[in-house]
């Protein structure tokens, strides 16, 4: 076995491209990297079109790299990894005994080492969890946020650059997008975000990733008994739902407020942005039984729905959901 490097006290670093002309830094957990850059509206128009990019250098990174570290994680994750070829993007998740998902992470091998990347900040809960697992298997698990940053483009999808390499990446990669155009582009296609439209009770049938992150024709691994009954019976607890909020309103909903049909709250809200064709919209997680044409509320804001996992079977509408 090999050392692991983890380091609970590091801190996001700034991205360098905050210094690009019109650069405005995001808050919260995104506030390492721009908002936008003058157009939000503008900016998401020049995504769908092709062209741009987005910085996403505040992601946590981690390597995992050892001639076992595809069958090891093949029989810990939800996801069917024996076979990953060099380059192919993938989606695992690893759930609790009970199947809620505790940890999410997208990555590529490169057929020596497995790099993958997940939200800020998660990389020492991941790392520490994998240590933990990885008994006599031959891998080596690195927390790498300090040397490697996480990068969009549409016409190849995610990207991991050199963080000392950021700065050229962006000279040759073209105009950029802040993350508020990339954020709204990824909720209108009901793409969730761990950790910001999942809560700890939160099953992979709910969300819609069984498909895209839960490989259904793989061997045992913890939690699939929770995912294969709620896909066979049907009906999960809730269902993740995208809101058409009240655009009258000049602001969004907080993130976690309360969504009420009526004066009985049936859900709560996650990521909200302002779509250029649609409008304000949000992810939402729902009771199952909440009529689809109910009038909701959140946070003050009238809402109405649009299904994104089907409430009886709990598969995604759109399910090919790899930005």
């Amino acid at each position: 076995m090999s050392t692991t490097t983890t380091d609970d006290a590091r801190e996001i670093q700034r991205s360098p491209l905050l210094d690009l002309p019109g650069a405005v830094a995001g808050d919260g957990p995104d506030a390492p990297v721009a908002a936008h850059y003058g157009s939000f509206n503008g900016e998401q128009r020049l995504l769908e079109s092709g062209e741009g990019f987005v910085d996403l250098s505040h992601h946590d990174v981690v390597r995992i790299a050892g001639p076992d570290r595809l069958t090891w994680l093949h029989n810990l994750t939800t996801q069917h990894l024996l076979h990953l070829q060099p380059g192919e993007e993938t989606q695992a998740l690893i759930l609790s005994p009970q199947g809620r998902v505790e940890h999410e992470f997208r990555g590529t091998d490169d057929g020596e080492a497995l790099t993958v990347w997940t939200e800020p900040g998660a990389a020492a809960a991941l790392t520490d969890f994998l240590v933990r697992m990885r008994f006599m298997m031959v891998v080596e698990i690195t927390d790498v946020t300090d040397r490697l940053a996480l990068t969009w483009r549409p016409a190849n999808g995610y990207r991991v650059v050199p963080r000392d390499e950021l700065a050229t990446f962006a000279e040759a990669a073209g105009p950029p997008a802040g993350l508020w155009a990339f954020e709204a582009l990824r909720i209108a296609r009901g793409e969730p975000r761990f950790g910001v439209d999942t809560d700890d009770k939160a099953i992979p049938n709910e969300v819609g990733w069984v498909g895209p992150a839960v490989h259904l024709d793989k061997g045992c691994y913890r939690g699939q008994e929770t995912v294969a009954r709620v896909h066979t019976l049907g009906r999960p607890p809730r269902r993740l739902t995208m809101l058409h909020l009240d655009g009258s309103e000049n602001r969004l909903p907080a993130h976690g407020a309360p969504v009420l049909a009526g004066e009985k709250q049936v859900g709560w809200v996650g990521s909200s942005g302002r779509h250029h064709e649609l409008g304000p919209i949000a992810l939402s997680l729902l009771k199952r039984n909440t009529p689809v044409d109910a009038p909701l509320m959140v946070d003050g804001i009238a809402a109405a729905q649009e299904v994104l996992v089907d409430p009886e079977v709990g598969l995604h509408v759109r399910p090919d959901l790899r930005g």
